[in-house]
Parts: structure tokens; sequence; C-alpha cells
């Protein structure tokens, strides 16, 4: 790739309002596999007395006709990615026809024919695959639509409301809808095919009646109930707790199997990947089951946030969907446990979200620079976006919050706007001063924070310092406002009063300085202090922390994610003394006792026990080193588990056979499940005959997260039964692609020294599809995130088998391509063996012709 032909960056600061505005956009679409004609039209204003040419956007679109008035445009050039034209009036109707392909558009952007159905996916920038527009988020219109098409596609959707359909005078059909609410295009959303359809209505707040529809590939309608249910959940619950009402008079979600992403809000038209829709009890997991329900709020509380209220650039991505995660995290937290949805969120945070802080694609929520968008649907801008936003409901507390969005709201409805637009309106409706907490928005990076705790029996005064550190790649970043919460427990396990000098004192300290010192008086003893409580802020926390008092913490503290975070520091320090010491030392009589009284007493949420029985992930292991140890870290875990399993066997089996599973999806039962899954994977690794029976029948249940659960176990165990288990899977779900797709996951986990000729061979597989990202993502991704000893291995197989495959998406999807690259990202971070295997694969990708925007961006970063 020569200098002139690699993709360019743009960047936040030469951000330029738009030269027009579309007031109205009317498209007409006959859909045809090979020659779909786009007929739009196009009201156009220019902003102000200026002079400029209208610049609209394209990408691989045949221009049939340009005109004014039905006179042909002739003042215009096309240079690259851009239609240009001259001397247009101040105000005009603009037509423009093109002719697109939407079945060999294999990059699911723009228009594509997929799976027997038209669809689009149109954010970031796909609306430009469509037709020639100005694609850019603060351009707002309204629109009709039109589809024409086959009457094998029985139904054509579009977003709003429907106004009109019939039959064409060719033996074809039509429907025209209108959207009332003005949009950018990356929200414009057109479906086309044969589906089942599963109807409800929704009475809103205001006592309006909205009609819903559910649209599923035929087969599939016994999978919809739950989403419909979940739909009807996020619009009661978004009435309830931020009296946000839907607007319009039906709300739509299609599944289709071919997506690029989770789900997308269009405006009363989501379209949603089939896998975040379609469940039941023998197809889907509970783990699939919460998925759902999350994503369908999500994509609904986007309604407002994102949608009414959108981001004036695509800089500005955080404002909607930081605020969005924040709004769906909430949702589940009221809807089920407040703790495991926390420790969710925090794993996410501390292994994926702080592994891009520290690596070659770090950025702010808000990034200043980009050159291919679709690289920046980060963890960053979506899930660190949400920490901050809930940083800021924690400083400013619910009510002041709510009265921070009403006028958020107020300002700004019907508007494309910025992050500090939000964080004014925070700050203008509770008179919370949020000047320096906005570098939030503007630094990269994960701040350190170092805490010195000093008790002094004399005075009887507790000292905590509290002292941040500018992350280790960002050393110019400066000091953050962080809401620092604490508890203080006394030697009974008893929470002790905050205070003063006479004065109460909030458990959430406000650190502002690169060093605090925070005073507690009355003491009697040195508490044990739970610190960054319920991780209260995004950061990395150095503290002196001994086994006994995270014992404590672990027994004692009133937030269960603490107990969790705790638990998950002792296995850290265990495993650090290991990897420290000559001879192996394994887990300490102490913790394995906690563990044991964990299984035996099993009090309170039986779900949160799992959580606490687990080891932590290599990633959160992994984060721990500068250099990461791969074997002695898979070595050290695995011998951990195996003597939790062998000193706990007998707990294990009692447990396992106490807890009776009604086979329902209520938070009980699930909770059930979720410990018996947790048992069985212990005793897998075990040589008790009872392991065999658990598996076998739990294999043959109906409910698939049992089954899952078994099989999972055998494979992870290398035991006997898996061979045996998977090839009945496979004989058993070889119709349904979807439940395929777990197969596929669980045979990306096996660590036999024939792994990546298995992956290679079930490239074959008659359900295996390179242009379906959920396929490929179920296989390979799979392997190179969590099959760490075998994509890790020192002969660089692993790695081979992802660099194969990205060159080959690189054609196919390019999109897919760059979210699958992101194992590499980190390949400083390993030793020399492994690292200069992995820069050989980034090297091969650099050097290859054609390499797409999407992978040229993180590669070179990558290589940097």
């Amino acid at each position: 790739m020569t200098e002139s032909s690699k993709p360019q960056a743009q960047y936040l600061k030469d951000y330029k309002a738009p030269d027009f505005l579309i007031d109205h956009t009317e498209l007409t679409f006959d859909l045809q596999p090979l020659t779909t004609k786009v007929s739009s039209l196009l009201t156009l204003t220019r902003v102000g007395d200026n002079k400029a040419p209208l610049v609209l956007d394209g990408i691989d679109l045949r221009l049939l006709s340009l005109s004014i008035d039905t006179v042909d445009i002739t003042d215009y050039e096309i240079i690259g990615e851009q239609l240009i034209i001259n001397n247009l009036p101040d105000s005009c109707q603009l037509s423009i026809v093109t002719e697109i392909s939407p079945e060999t558009n294999t990059s699911l952007e723009g228009l594509y024919l997929s799976g027997g159905a038209y669809c689009t996916q149109c954010e970031a920038q796909g609306f430009r695959k469509i037709t020639y527009y100005m694609d850019r988020p603060d351009v707002l219109s309204t629109f009709d639509v039109t589809v024409i098409a086959d009457t094998k596609f029985s139904q054509l959707l579009s977003n709003g409301n429907q106004v009109d359909s019939g039959e064409t005078q060719d033996g074809r059909h039509f429907a025209k809808w209108q959207d009332p609410f003005k949009k950018p295009s990356y929200l414009f959303a057109l479906v086309a095919g044969d589906f089942d359809v599963l109807k409800d209505n929704y009475i809103t707040q205001s006592g309006k009646n909205v009609e819903l529809a559910l649209f599923v590939d035929k087969g599939n309608l016994s999978k919809t109930p739950h989403a419909i249910a979940s739909l009807k959940k996020a619009m009661q619950w978004d009435e309830a707790r931020f009296n946000l009402e839907y607007d319009l008079d039906i709300y739509m979600i299609v599944a289709v199997d071919f997506f690029n992403m989770g789900a997308m809000e269009n405006k009363g038209l989501n379209i949603f990947n089939s896998k975040c829709v379609l469940a039941n009890q023998e197809t889907a997991t509970d783990k699939d089951y919460h998925t759902i329900e999350s994503i369908v709020g999500h994509e609904y509380f986007h309604n407002w946030t994102g949608n009414r209220v959108t981001c004036r650039d695509w800089f500005q991505l955080s404002l909607k969907e930081g605020l969005t995660v924040f709004r769906d995290q909430e949702f589940s937290s009221d809807l089920g446990s407040r703790a495991l949805n926390r420790i969710d969120a925090v794993k996410v945070m501390r292994t994926h979200q702080f592994s891009e802080d520290a690596g070659p694609m770090a950025h702010p929520i808000r990034p200043e620079k980009v050159i291919e968008m679709n690289n920046f649907y980060t963890v960053t801008v979506y899930d660190k976006g949400a920490e901050v936003i809930r940083m800021m409901h924690t400083l400013l507390g619910e009510p002041n919050f709510q009265k921070g969005m009403a006028l958020y709201f107020e300002r700004h409805d019907g508007q494309a706007v910025t992050c500090d637009d939000f964080v004014s309106a925070m700050s203008d409706a509770s008179g919370v001063n949020l000047d320096q907490f906005k570098r939030w928005y503007s630094q990269a990076g994960t701040s350190r924070l170092n805490a010195i705790q000093n008790f002094d029996l004399d005075s009887n005064t507790y000292s905590l310092t509290i002292e941040q550190f500018a992350p280790l790649n960002q050393q110019s970043n400066a000091p953050l406002h962080i809401p620092f919460a604490i508890e203080l427990l006394d030697v009974n396990g008893q929470s002790i009063e905050l205070e003063y000098q006479g004065e109460k004192v909030n458990h959430v300290l406000n650190v502002t300085q690169p060093s605090q010192t925070f005073h507690f008086d009355n003491m009697t003893a040195k508490p044990v202090a739970v610190l960054l409580e319920d991780f209260s802020a995004p950061c990395i926390l150095n503290q002196e922390t001994d086994e006994h008092e995270l014992l404590h913490i672990i027994r004692f503290a009133r937030s269960d994610f603490s107990r969790w975070d705790a638990q998950q520091q002792l296995f850290i320090k265990a495993m650090k003394a290991n990897l420290n010491s000559v001879e192996s030392v394994g887990l300490s009589d102490e913790i394995i006792n906690a563990l044991r009284g964990l299984v035996n007493e099993k009090q309170g949420d039986l779900a949160l026990i799992a959580e606490l029985l687990k080891l932590p992930s290599f990633d959160t292991l992994a984060a721990e080193f500068e250099v990461i140890p791969v074997d002695e870290i898979v070595n050290i875990a695995e011998q951990f588990e195996r003597q939790i399993a062998d000193e706990l066997t007998n707990e294990f089996i009692t447990c396992f056979e106490s807890l009776i599973d009604d086979g329902s999806v209520n938070a009980s039962a699930v909770a059930i499940r979720s410990l018996k899954q947790l048992c069985l994977h212990y005793l897998a690794k075990t040589n008790d005959p009872h392991a065999a029976d658990f598996i076998k029948h739990a294999a043959s249940s109906k409910n698939m997260t049992n089954v899952l659960g078994a099989l999972s176990a055998a494979v992870k165990a290398s035991h006997e039964l898996c061979e045996e288990l998977l090839n009945y899977f496979d004989s058993q779900w070889r119709h349904d692609v979807l439940v395929m797709d777990k197969w596929f996951a669980l045979q990306a986990m096996q660590t036999g020294d024939n792994a990546i000729d298995n992956i290679k061979a079930l490239y074959e597989h008659p359900c295996f599809d390179f242009s379906n990202p959920n396929r490929v993502r179920a296989l390979v991704g799979s392997f190179s995130h969590f099959n760490t000893s075998q994509f890790h291995r020192l002969d660089g197989k692993g790695y081979a088998l992802l660099g194969d495959l990205l060159i080959k998406l690189n054609a196919i999807n390019p999109q897919n391509a760059s979210r699958m690259l992101t194992p590499f990202m980190s390949w400083k971070r390993y030793d020399n063996t492994r690292s200069t295997a992995m820069r050989l694969q980034l090297e091969r990708l650099a050097n290859l012709d054609g390499l797409s925007a999407d992978l040229f961006e993180k590669v070179e970063k990558a290589l940097k």
C-alpha cells in the first residue's frame, strides 16, 4: 500500500457544520438481487450564505441520473467516494437514481441480500452504499420510503408508520412508510422478506396503544415470546425509571441470521442478529435469555438516547452508546440481580477494556482521531463510556441524575449534539461542577490508584491516602475526578458509620488531587477496608490487603460485588505466590475451607456462590503482568482447579444432588442451574464415577443450559465422554445453525494436539459459512479468545490459523475481520517467541494487496 493510497485519518478538531441540510428525503426501492434501483428525492436547503458545492457520499454505486425538476445536472464530478455538485440553488429538490447489487454485497453494510431476505445496516457509514447522500449524523431529515418487490417477499418494512400498500401493474407489490421524526441516515432501515410474525401490543402510560411486531424466519415463531416479553418490560421500565414513552404507532423487530452486530436501533424498525432474539428452553441457555432481554432493552432505550437525541459526529459515539449501555445495565439490575450484573460489567472492563486501554488502540471514550469509524465500536466507547455515566450517577445521586436527563431532553430533543452538551445538562440541573470530571471524556488509558492505610491507636483515627497516577502509556494525563466508594468493617463484620470531627462522612470520597488523605475518627481498632466498593471508578487499585482481611470482606461486606472481588483477589494472590515459589504450594487451607463453606452452606444467591467459586479468567490473571507468563498461568490455574475439585469432591456431589431444577426460567431456577453447572465443571476433573453419570444425565436434558453445561465440563476436562457427546449433539442439532454455533464454540475449546487440524476440518462442516459472522466468531473467535493453550502454542500454529482467516475475511467482510483481529493487538506483552510469531501475522496483513481500511488502521497501530 503506497502512502497516497493509505486511508486518511479524520480529526475531531476539524469538525465543520454541514453546508446544506436535507429537510425531507423520499426514497423508492425497486428491489432486484443484482440491479436494485434506488430513486432518491432530496429537499435541500443551503445553510447561511456559503457558496460551497454539495458534497454527497457514495460507495459502489452506479449513477443512473441526476436532475433538478427533470432537468439533468451536468456540473458535477465523482472523486473517489464523493459526488460533488456545483452551483446548486439555495433550496431545491434534487433527484438521484442509482443502481446497486444487494446479492454481491458480502460486507453486510448498506443494503444486502442474505438468507433469502433484503436487509440494511447503515451505522456508522453504510447508507452511502445505498445512494448518494450526506451520510453524517448531524444531517437530520424526515423520510418517506416506498419499497417495491416480488410478492415472494411478503413483508416490506421501513421506518415509521405504514401509510399505503398495494399491487403494481407488473404483478409485484409495494409498501410506503413515513417516519415523522427527523433522523440521520444511519438510522434508516429497510427489510423485505417472508417471515413468521408475532404480534402484540403495549399500552403506554398516557394510554397510547402501540402495535408490537416481531419478524423471524419461518419456523421460528416458538422462539419469540421471550423477546416480545422483554420488549414490553423495557417499555414499562423506561416509563417508570426515566418517564420516557414510545412515540410511534408501531414498534418492529426483525431477526436475521446474517448481521455484523448484535442489533441496530433504527427508528421503529430494529434489526437484530437472530442469536439475540430467538430462544426457547431446548435451544437457548439461561445466559442467552439474559442477553436477549438486555439487548432488546438496549435497542429500545436508544429510541430516546440515540434516536430522539443523536450524536453530532461519530467522535461523540459514546454520547448515545455509553449512556444506553448504562441504561440497559440498570434495566437488567432492576429486573434481576444487581450484583451479578455488576460482576459481568466489571469482568468486561478489567479484561477487554483495560487491555484495550493499555494497547495500541487506546483511545478516550470520545476519540480525537478516526480512520475507519467501525473500529471505534469498542469496549472503551461502550463499556468505559457506561462507567463514566455511572460515576456521574454516583456523584449526583439518582434524583439529580434524573433532573439532568429531563433537562437534556428538554434542550436537545430532535437534535444532534455532543458529549459536552450532556455533561452541561447534568451539571446545570444538579448544580454540581463537573468541569474536572469531563477529563474522563478526553483522556485515554486506565488510571492507577494507590491506597495507603494508617491507624493511630492513640487518637483512634484511621487515615486513608489515595494517590492517583496517570496510565503508563498516557503520562501526560491530568488528575481525574474519581468517586472512590469505601466501607469500613469492624472485627465483628459490622459496617462502621463514617465520621470525622463530629460530622458524618459520605462513603463516596471525591478524589480530585494526585494525593489526598481522608481521616475517620472514633475507631477502636484498625478497620478492614472495602476499597473502591462496587468498582465505583474504572481504575486499577493497588492496596496492601492480606488473606485474613480478604476472607473478612468475603464474609461481611455489604456489597456482593465487593465480596466477589475479594475472592478474586485471593485467587490472584495465590497464583502469584505459586509463580514466585520454587515448589508448588497450591491454595491455602483457609481458602479451600472458605470455598467448602460456600458449597455446604449455600446461603443467599446461588448464582453468586457459583461466581465466588470460579477462578479468575486468563485475561484477568494476565492483566497482572507486564510480560504475560502464558504457560505458568495456564498450568497454575489448572492445578488450582484440580485441587479444588479433589478436595471438595464430596461437597460438590452432595451439592449437585441436593439442587432440584424445576426447568423454569425464573431467577431461582436459573441460579440453581448456575451452581449445578459449577459443580459439574469441577467434578468432571476428578476420577469420581459420579461425574460421568451426572454429565450423561445433564447432556440428555431438554434444557439447553444443562446440556451445554455437561458438554462444556466434558470438553474443558478432556473427559472420556467428550467425543461421544459432541458427535451426538451434532446429529441432534445440525438442522438449527444457531444451536450449532454453540457446538462450534465447544469444538474450539478442545485442547489436544490436533486442535488446529480439528478447526480446519470444521471449515468443511455443512453448517459452517465464512460469510456468516456468527459462524466465524463461534468457531475461530472462541478459539482465539478462550482456548489459551492452543491459540498461544509456541509453534505459532494458533496465530497462523487466525492470520489465514483474517486474510480471507478481508475480502468477504472487512468489518468482521477487524473485530477478529483483537487477540493480536497485545502482541508486545508476550515472550519473544510468541510476540515474534504474532508480529509475523500482522506483517502478512500489512503487506496484503487490497487491505481494507478496517484492518489497515488496527494493523498499522499494532505494528508501531
